[in-house]
């Protein structure tokens, strides 16, 4: 039997080395929910925030197969990224999905609070080319996010715009009237924020990722929350040590679209 964990806590000590605000996100309560085999006493668990779930613990196939019947409201339908604590919970993903588990390296970036070059990041937003201006997130730009696919992520965790005001941050790029990048909370936890940073294809390698994490960057500072930062490819964490941060290790995950468990 797989549960929903209300007293978070309990499931803690088996994320304890994992460095991760996803999974933060979900002891805290801020966003996200922990599931687990046992309520009082659990040895295996789900951290589960969007796209992304955190396996840890002893490698479950209940849970697995819980996942795949998206017996959670939590899970996204189409779509889960599942990172494996361990190489036992590795083959237990490969086991149950087989070929339909793309196994991708992931890159995570360390978490150092006071690395960031205050003069350097303001000149970075001021260096927008004309024609281009920014803007703090707000009710209209939140719902011109939700109408595009690339810049649905930038709010998608936040159901509404009042959910977001409360606990989202972002900056948005626009060309003339055009929304075409921006950076926002993906996610939130108690002392700081995920960032995602998506661009509109055809305005892609002009610096608006740069400039718009820079501003985020500064707006989270000014508000005492750490922009956490997280790299999906190489590109991310080239952009992310451009703006000061520094590269840590990579890690593999695993992309599942439509849940098709193997038999």
């Amino acid at each position: 039997m797989i549960y929903r964990i209300e007293h978070t806590q309990t499931a803690a000590y088996l994320f304890r080395h994992w460095n991760e605000t996803i999974i933060w996100s979900c002891l805290d309560r801020t966003m996200g929910s922990i599931y687990a085999d046992d309520v009082q006493d659990p040895g295996s668990s789900a951290a589960v925030l969007g796209d992304f779930c955190f396996l840890a613990g002893v490698p479950s196939r209940e849970l697995v197969t819980f996942i795949q019947n998206r017996k959670a409201p939590d899970f996204d339908l189409d779509f889960l990224i599942l990172v494996p604590q361990t190489p036992q919970w590795q083959a237990l993903i490969e086991t149950c999905y087989g070929a339909n588990a793309k196994k991708v390296t992931r890159y995570a970036i360390r978490k150092e609070p006071d690395i960031f070059d205050i003069k350097k990041l303001h000149q970075v937003v001021s260096s927008l080319s004309s024609g281009y201006s920014m803007k703090l997130i707000d009710d209209e730009i939140y719902h011109l996010c939700q109408k595009e696919e690339w810049s649905r992520d930038l709010v998608s965790r936040f159901p509404d715009y009042p959910a977001y005001r409360k606990l989202g941050l972002g900056a948005a790029v626009f060309y003339k009237d055009t929304l075409v990048s921006g950076a926002s909370s993906y996610s939130r936890y108690q002392n700081g924020i995920e960032i995602e940073i998506d661009t509109r294809k055809e305005f892609r390698q002009k610096g608006l990722a740069y400039a718009c994490g820079a501003r985020l960057i500064l707006e989270c500072l000014a508000r005492n929350l750490y922009p956490s930062w997280d790299a999906q490819n190489k590109i991310s964490v080239a952009l992310a040590e451009k703006l000061g941060y520094h590269y840590d290790h990579e890690y593999t995950a695993y992309e599942i679209r439509n849940f098709p468990l193997k038999k």
